[in-house]
């Protein structure tokens, strides 16, 4: 029984696995997203509502403090900004493009990750990584099954808001890096909770603006709401905050690639959807790559 404690408590505070994990907890959104019947941009405020009032509780509880100067305060408030940037324009990428090349055009944010860590922070790239990372890329495209064709004017927009995305994700990754990386740094909880709220507000102001209701609908609705604000952002958010810091940022990105991935075979296993055998071989080759981005030599 020892050692089976012990086991656990070092897999328990392995960086790489508390992220892997809250990659697994938010790969569950668009089940919670599909299971609620309000529109996206709504799912995403509630996302952040009902995940920023759990996270505000769970600060007062434990007594955390909640600020850390201004300079840490605005670093949040840019995360949050970041972030509700991030669902808006995915969700408009999708309407245009559908969900498929926007999920590949959003992880595009792996590129943009390890093109920074490189230039700007002296990260130094085994060989595994750099295999790795198109491995993965070349996955996802299996996995969402990419026709080609001619290109409308929309269909440019929603490739650029895909690309957009990437960036608002990256932002995101890099602010929250910052934030979590400072001396004296305030809890994962606290960060969180001011994350949150202020993405929630930003996702109210932009859900009235297009004239979208606010009402909850059904039991069904509520339930996938708060699962989708307790699981994918406090618990997952959490998890992935944590290990964040003693990872490199392109090995933080590429793990993040889970999402996508676990999301289609939830989307499998749930809701029927048809894949083919060239979908089961990209989720293979993505979850392969994956393994080799975390297990290189550091």
């Amino acid at each position: 029984m020892n050692f089976i404690r012990n086991f656990i408590q070092i897999m328990v505070r392995s960086s790489v696995l508390m992220v892997i994990l809250g990659a697994v907890m938010i790969s569950f959104s668009g089940v919670y997203v599909k299971l609620a019947h309000v529109s996206p941009t709504v799912s995403g405020f509630y996302r952040m509502f009902f995940g920023g009032i759990c996270l505000v509780l769970i600060v007062v509880l434990k007594k955390d403090k909640i600020w850390d100067g201004l300079d840490t305060f605005i670093l949040l408030l840019f995360c949050g900004l970041f972030f509700a940037l991030d669902l808006f324009v995915w969700h408009k990428s999708v309407l245009y493009i559908g969900p498929g090349l926007s999920t590949i055009l959003a992880n595009f944010q792996v590129f943009f990750l390890a093109i920074i860590g490189i230039t700007f922070l002296g990260e130094k790239k085994g060989i595994k990584l750099f295999l790795s990372i198109p491995m993965a890329i070349i996955g996802l495209f299996l996995i969402v099954g990419i026709k080609w064709r001619m290109l409308d004017h929309e269909y440019k927009i929603g490739i650029l808001l895909g690309l957009l995305t990437a960036i608002f994700y990256t932002a995101y990754l890099l602010t929250l890096r910052s934030v979590q990386t400072n001396k004296n740094r305030l809890s994962p909880f606290a960060n969180l909770s001011i994350i949150s709220i202020s993405s929630a507000f930003i996702l109210l102001v932009i859900s009235l603006t297009q004239g979208e209701s606010l009402l909850i609908p059904d039991t069904q609705s509520y339930i996938s709401l708060l699962a989708y604000g307790i699981f994918s952002q406090v618990l997952g958010w959490v998890l992935i905050s944590k290990g964040m810091p003693n990872l490199d940022l392109s090995i933080v990105g590429l793990i993040l690639l889970l999402q996508p991935t676990l999301a289609f075979i939830w989307d499998i296993l749930f809701f029927h959807h048809k894949t083919t055998i060239t979908g089961i071989i990209g989720v293979i080759i993505t979850l392969t790559a994956i393994y080799l981005g975390s297990t290189r030599n550091r």
